[in-house]
């Protein structure tokens, strides 16, 4: 598999460094020991975790599984909150899984082992586009050559702005980007009918075996 950096571009493309695209690329803060325990369900900012980015969105349990820090902590963090738009990926451990960020999500905070990608307003790179672009093969691939060989992978912050962008027309962009975004929302949808169905089945298994339900033979 060609890499981005080798890759030549069609006439009309270009190649930028993803730092060039970003306004900032953050890794998310630091967690203290108070900050641990208590869940969206108790009240505070939610987190996400990196398991939660699942087919290029961030798909949470329960407000009682999820993670959040206190009010007054959050409070402080105010440049870790997520904005619709900006892009997470995963920086240690399977390193390279991303998700859009949408307005479901806007405040969150993220977990520190996440990165943070929010773009140029003058760029102008739909971050559709740029989700989809980062979690292509060709951008995957790059990502592991950077990693491969640590006992536990980890991508920098330096070495993952340095990763090649291939930009097609504008209009293309924003093409490619709402093409594939529209399956992102469809996978979106199965993985939550999915879960909502894992649920109801726990639920009715636990009615039948203590006798609350019967079932005709």
């Amino acid at each position: 598999m060609t890499t981005p950096d080798e890759f030549v571009p069609p006439a009309g493309w270009s190649r930028v460094p993803l730092r060039e695209l970003c306004a900032s690329i953050q890794a998310g803060p630091h967690q203290r020991a108070e900050d641990k325990g208590r869940t969206q369900a108790d009240g505070g900012t939610p987190l996400v975790l990196p398991r939660d980015l699942r087919g290029r969105r961030i798909a949470t349990e329960d407000a009682a599984a999820v993670p959040a820090i206190p009010v007054d902590r959050a409070r402080t963090l105010a440049k870790y909150e997520l904005a619709e738009g900006d892009i997470l990926l995963t920086r240690t451990g399977t390193v390279g899984r991303c998700a859009l960020v949408t307005g479901e999500h806007a405040g969150w905070l993220f977990h520190p082992n996440l990165v943070r990608l929010r773009l140029h307003e003058a760029r102008r790179v739909p971050a559709v586009y740029l989700a989809a672009y980062l979690s292509a093969t060709a951008a995957q691939d790059w990502i592991r050559t950077r990693t491969a060989g640590a006992v536990i992978p980890s991508l920098s912050i330096r070495i993952l702005g340095e990763l090649p962008v291939l930009l097609p027309p504008a209009a293309e962009q924003a093409a490619i980007g709402a093409t594939l975004a529209a399956l992102d929302d469809k996978i979106q949808a199965h993985i939550e009918i999915a879960r909502a169905t894992r649920a109801y089945r726990s639920a009715l298994a636990d009615a039948l075996m203590n006798g609350v339900l019967t079932v005709e033979p």
